[in-house]
């Protein structure tokens, strides 16, 4: 069966990325959740879509007592979605240092060692050396790379092999059969985003992908005829 993961939570029904927008996800009857990592400056995981939080500037210059109540740390989050699957993205900031992007990682893994379901939970970034460092810190933890629209999704699935992660999260206009053949080969499992159109929905399902991450989730289990 198909999944079906929130997009930073039910965004519809709460604001995104907060714990308010976790617990509606479970209460709609999603499978998981996908939120989105950043390290803060007294290096605490938080969960934020963007670098910045409006009206108080980069998440890297603000310790969690200065960042609004309403902005979660990682434990925080993981708290507020059991029992559902976690997709946690690590969130590349341009202007950092590589040093910031391992420390977002350690605390990362770090989040999950004291999580009562590891198992549930994937790690997804764009950076393949941040995933890399991730399956260094622990080794158990399934991982995926995403995938730009414009990039090569059969290059990236063999990368993603060559390295050793358990997934592949490219854009849903990227997913077809000889992809998800190949996916099949390789026993990666294929999690596409952003999935709002019920047809399209019933289309991947029918294609074998493994989950759709969507901004509406009663729409997408509606369209599996999940009620």
């Amino acid at each position: 069966m198909m999944e079906i993961f929130a997009h930073r939570g039910a965004a519809q029904a709460a604001r995104e990325n907060t714990v308010a927008a976790f617990l509606a996800a479970r209460e709609l009857g999603a499978d998981g959740v996908e939120l989105d990592v950043h390290l803060s400056a007294d290096g605490v995981a938080v969960v934020h879509h963007d670098a910045d939080v409006p009206g108080k500037g980069p998440i890297s210059d603000l310790s969690v007592m200065e960042l609004p109540a309403w902005l979660p740390s990682l434990a925080e989050a993981l708290e507020a979605c059991r029992p559902l699957r976690v997709n946690i993205e690590i969130k590349g900031d341009p202007t950092s240092a590589t040093k910031r992007e391992d420390l977002l990682v350690s605390e990362v893994a770090m989040a999950i060692s004291v999580h009562e379901e590891p198992a549930g939970i994937v790690v997804s970034s764009f950076s393949l050396t941040a995933i890399d460092a991730l399956h260094s810190y622990a080794p158990g933890v399934a991982t995926a790379l995403l995938v730009e629209p414009a990039d090569d999704a059969m290059a990236a699935l063999e990368r993603s092999r060559e390295h050793g992660h358990s997934g592949l999260h490219p854009f849903f206009l990227s997913v077809d059969e000889a992809l998800m053949r190949a996916a099949r080969t390789s026993a990666i499992a294929v999690r596409t985003w952003t999935v709002d159109d019920p047809g399209r929905v019933v289309a991947l399902a029918e294609l074998g992908v493994d989950a759709v991450i969507t901004n509406d989730v009663a729409i997408a289990l509606a369209a599996l005829g999940r009620f």
